[in-house]
């Protein structure tokens, strides 16, 4: 009866890891569709950007302990506890990007998050959040591709991992879309940097 009980619950598991990335994958090709025709809109309303981190830093700090990393959230002067803008878009990107890092960085590795207000000016603010990781890296003929869509690395290491190759090239469309910019820094081996402003 035991293994019985184990063999269903493997089966279990398995379909619900299935379910999950299927429904990802569903989100993606939505989000992209939505892009390409234009349709996606940015919500424009007030958002504690303090409760904003702390999910983050909940969904992201439990990953990289499941993972045996070490998450660390740094944040450099003054924020401001309320903005106004689309929060879950927001947190959609550093998400991705922070779930990216943990990803693709074996253990021991560390995945540092940074928020740093950099300019303040008749009432906007421009934020940046840097995350870096020290994963395995990409090559340099590839960083430059890493926001195509379906693109990723053509690498065994790599594929393992699994994704869908649409989450940078959303990434990417919603930090635009907030007046921003993505730059990513990598060298294969030691890790990667990206660098979001918005």
């Amino acid at each position: 009866p035991d293994d019985v009980l184990n063999r269903n619950f493997s089966y279990l598991k398995k379909i619900e890891t299935s379910s999950k990335q299927l429904l990802a994958l569903i989100n993606d090709i939505l989000d992209m569709s939505r892009i390409e025709s234009g349709k996606m809109n940015l919500k424009n309303e007030e958002f504690s950007f303090g409760k904003m981190l702390e999910e983050i830093n909940t969904m992201i700090g439990g990953q990289c302990a499941d993972k045996k990393l070490n998450y660390d959230c740094r944040v450099i002067g003054k924020i401001d506890e309320f903005y106004i803008g689309d929060v879950m878009k927001l947190k959609q990107v550093l998400l991705n990007i922070l779930g990216n890092a943990v990803k693709f960085t074996p253990s021991p590795g560390n995945v540092t998050f940074t928020v740093e207000k950099t300019a303040e000016f008749d009432n906007r603010t421009t934020l940046k959040f840097l995350v870096k990781d020290t994963g395995i890296g990409m090559d340099e003929d590839f960083v430059p591709k890493i926001f195509d869509v379906f693109s990723q690395a053509d690498n065994s290491s790599v594929n393992a991992y699994g994704g869908t190759g649409l989450g940078m090239p959303i990434t990417k469309s919603i930090v635009e879309m907030m007046n921003g910019k993505i730059e990513v820094d990598s060298e294969k081996g030691k890790g990667t940097t990206f660098t979001v402003t918005v």
